[in-house]
C-alpha cells in the first residue's frame, strides 16, 4: 500500500514538472525567443545549473515568470526524486523490520521444534505440524519455498541448517525437537552432529535413505531415524502378506490410494511386466534393488500362473511375463522400468544371433 502510494507521489510530481517545463518553454517562445533558446533556459533554470539567461531579462513580466518558473520547477523535481528515495528507503527499512521482528520473535520462543529442509517431506511435516499448533522454526536454503511458509505465519530462516549460527539463530540451545528432513543424507548427518554439539538434550530426528546411513545417523546423536524407503516397503509388505494381496494389486483405486500416502515420502509404487528379452529377463531381485542409488525394493512378484511371490528372497530370478510390484523413488522408478522393457543388444554372428 505504501509503495502505491509513493508511485503516485512520483507520477504527480513527473506530471507538474512536465507541464511547467512545457509551459515555459512556450511563454519564452511568445516572448519571442527561439525553440532551442527557449528549451536551454527552462533546462538551466529549472535544474538549478544558472549559467545565466540566454537572452536578456528585461521584461518585469518575464522576470516575474521566471522565479514562478524556478519555485515551480525545482519543486516539482524535488517531489518527484523526494517519493522514488522514500519507496527505496522505506523497502529496505520494511525489510530490515521484518528481519528484526523475525528474529527477535525466534528469540522469545522456547520448547519449539526446528524442521531442516523444507522439500517434499518438510512440507508436509510442517503443514501437520502447523495444523496441530506445534511453534516451528524452519530452516530451508531456498528462500522462494520458504516464503510460503513465512506468509503462513511461521518463523522461518534461510541458510545452511549444518551451520552452527544458522541453528543458534534457529534457537537450537531452547528447542525441543528438531528435525532433519533433508533429501542428502550426508547432510542430515551433518545436522545431527552440529544440533547434538550445540545441545546435549534436543530430540534429534533424523530421515535416511539406508540402513548404513541409520547407523550413522544414530552415532552422530540421532534420537530416532526414519527410513522413508523401508517405512513403504514394510507398509506393502504388511498389506501384500495379509489375504487381501490380489485385492490390492487388482484394485486400481486402493493402489492409487497406497501411492498417494508414499508420495509423502518421495516413494512410488508400480506394476512392471517383464517384457521377453528385457534387461531384468532372468536377472536376480539383487540386482534388480541395486538399480539407482539402491533405494529400489521388489515387495512382490506376480508369476504368469497367477502365483503371487511374497516378500521375494534376493536369489529368486525374474523371467518373463513376471509382474512386478517395485517400490522406488520417483527419480529412480524410471531407470526400473526401462530396464524392464528395453530389449537387450544383441551381436550376430555367422548368421546366428546371440544375447549379451
Amino acid at each position: 500500500m505504501a509503495g502505491s502510494t509513493h508511485l503516485q507521489k512520483m507520477r504527480l510530481g513527473a506530471s507538474v514538472l512536465l507541464a511547467t517545463c512545457v509551459t515555459a518553454v512556450i511563454v519564452y517562445m511568445i516572448a519571442g525567443w527561439t525553440l532551442l533558446d527557449s528549451v536551454y533556459m527552462v533546462a538551466i533554470t529549472v535544474f538549478g545549473v544558472g549559467y545565466g539567461e540566454v537572452q536578456p531579462l528585461d521584461d518585469p513580466w518575464l522576470k516575474s515568470f521566471t522565479v514562478c518558473l524556478v519555485i515551480t520547477g525545482c519543486s516539482s523535481g524535488i517531489y518527484t526524486l523526494g517519493g522514488f528515495l522514500q519507496m527505496i528507503a522505506e523497502g529496505e527499512l520494511h525489510r530490515a523490520l521484518g528481519a528484526r521482528r523475525m528474529s527477535r520473535g525466534i528469540d522469545q520462543t522456547n520448547d519449539h521444534a526446528i524442521i531442516c529442509g523444507y522439500g517434499r517431506v518438510g512440507q508436509r511435516l510442517v503443514l501437520e505440524l502447523h495444523d496441530a499448533g506445534v511453534q516451528l522454526v524452519v530452516i530451508d536454503q531456498d528462500a522462494e519455498r520458504l516464503a510460503e511458509a513465512e506468509r503462513a505465519g511461521m518463523f522461518v530462516i534461510v541458510g545452511d541448517a549444518s551451520q552452527e549460527s544458522v541453528l543458534m539463530k534457529a534457537g537450537v540451545q531452547r528447542a525441543k525437537v528438531l528435525a532433519t528432513v533433508l533429501p542428502a543424507d550426508p547432510d542430515n548427518v551433518f545436522v545431527t552432529l552440529t544440533a547434538r554439539e550445540l545441545n546435549e538434550d534436543v530430540e534429534i530426528i533424523a530421515r535416511g535413505e539406508s540402513e548404513a546411513t541409520e547407523r550413522k545417523l544414530l552415532r552422530s546423536g540421532a534420537n530416532r531415524v526414519v527410513l522413508p524407503t523401508m517405512i513403504g516397503a514394510t507398509k506393502i509388505a504388511n498389506m501384500i502378506a495379509s489375504p487381501t494381496l490380489e485385492s490390492l494389486i487388482d484394485d486400481s483405486q486402493a493402489f492409487g490410494r497406497l501411492n498417494q500416502d508414499l508420495g509423502l515420502f518421495g516413494l512410488e509404487m508400480q506394476e512392471l511386466v517383464v517384457e521377453p528379452n528385457c534387461e531384468l529377463n532372468g536377472a536376480t531381485i539383487r540386482e534388480i534393488e541395486l538399480t539407482g542409488d539402491g533405494g529400489t525394493v521388489v515387495v512382490a512378484i506376480k508369476r504368469p500362473n497367477g502365483q503371487v511371490l511374497r516378500n521375494p528372497k534376493h536369489t529368486d530370478t525374474i523371467a518373463t511375463g513376471d509382474v512386478l510390484v517395485v517400490l522406488s523413488h520417483h527419480e529412480d522408478m524410471p531407470e526400473v522400468s526401462r530396464r524392464a522393457t528395453r530389449q537387450q543388444e544383441a551381436m550376430v554372428y555367422r548368421g546366428t544371433r546371440y544375447e549379451k
